[in-house]
């Protein structure tokens, strides 16, 4: 059994306001950081799973995202495993 080290990137959907980032946004160019064009929140979730094949882990996680960690209606998901050295 290997073990693998999973991120989840979850982002809005372009489409989805954002008010978290125009919060952002808007403090950057107050603070003089006139140059940043937009500004977009998402999350990182990472996981430690243990599984015979890579492609497995990433089936399930898939599964997971789908089924808890993102709401498909809003959100996008990105999903990236790999081997973690023991």
């Amino acid at each position: 059994m290997k073990e693998y080290r999973v991120k989840v990137e979850v982002k809005l959907k372009p489409v989805v306001l954002d008010p978290q980032g125009k919060s952002i946004l808007s403090a950057l160019r107050n603070l003089g950081f006139g140059e940043v064009e937009d500004a977009r929140i998402g999350k990182l979730i990472e996981l430690t799973i243990k599984d015979g094949s890579a492609d497995n882990v990433e089936e399930r996680v898939t599964e997971m995202c789908r089924k808890l960690l993102s709401n498909h209606v809003i959100e996008n998901f990105d999903v990236k495993v790999e081997e973690k050295n023991v």
